[in-house]
């Protein structure tokens, strides 16, 4: 994580998020834009490790941005730093790509550590959402109408099925373990850990582990 584009409007925000990704990632650099169309232009003409993502920006949506990104930009991890905390919002993004969720009212600290997990092939999602999609996944029946119409909006079928190792897999990382805790636990180095989670975010047409759980819950190939 040594290139990071952050994307948000407010100069206070990318000033205070650059200090938290300089704390994160000591030897990162941080470029920033204020709009979706400086967004792309950055994407298109600088190679970048992350993205950090705000919904509300002057010319649309933050995760409209991130379809854009999986299409012209789709080795860089895509995170979502918002005030917005809302189920509709928070499951939009992670089914569009993100890899991530943080909420801008968690603390410095919290910001970065989050941030700092993903060098060990973790998350960064903030704890109150995760438990609420944790509850949301686990729930017989959405909570309220806009999740009824994610819910039962169709899951794209994977495209084959899963190995044994990469079920293996796919159950550690639903239990929150890190890369590195399911390559000591299955005797595996992490490479190929990191080769078996590519080939199951492929399968289940997502990009994230989040993403990687709910499709596979939704699936029926986790309980």
């Amino acid at each position: 994580m040594e290139d990071i584009l952050i994307v948000d409007d407010d100069h206070a925000v990318r000033e205070r998020l650059e200090r938290v990704a300089a704390a994160a990632a000591p030897r990162a650099r941080c470029a920033m834009a204020g709009s979706l169309a400086e967004a792309r232009a950055q994407l298109a003409s600088t190679k970048y490790d992350l993205a950090l993502l705000d919904v509300g920006l002057p010319d649309g949506s933050g995760l409209d941005l991130l379809p854009w990104m999986q299409a012209h930009a789709p080795e860089v991890d895509a995170v979502v730093v918002s005030s917005l905390g809302d189920d509709a919002t928070v499951l939009q993004a992670i089914r569009g790509g993100a890899v991530g969720y943080l909420l801008k009212n968690g603390s410095d600290t919290e910001l970065e550590l989050s941030l700092g997990s993903m060098q060990r092939g973790g998350a960064p999602i903030d704890p109150v959402i995760a438990r609420r999609i944790l509850k949301l996944m686990a729930a017989p029946k959405p909570a309220s109408p806009a999740l009824a119409t994610i819910a039962h909006a169709p899951v794209p079928a994977a495209t084959a099925e899963l190995s044994e190792r990469e079920m293996d897999v796919l159950r550690l990382v639903a239990q929150g373990h890190s890369n590195r805790e399911i390559a000591q636990s299955l005797t595996l180095s992490i490479n190929t850990v990191e080769c078996h989670a590519k080939n199951i975010y492929r399968k289940l047409a997502v990009r994230s582990r989040a993403g990687a759980v709910y499709s596979a819950r939704a699936q029926g190939l986790l309980p």
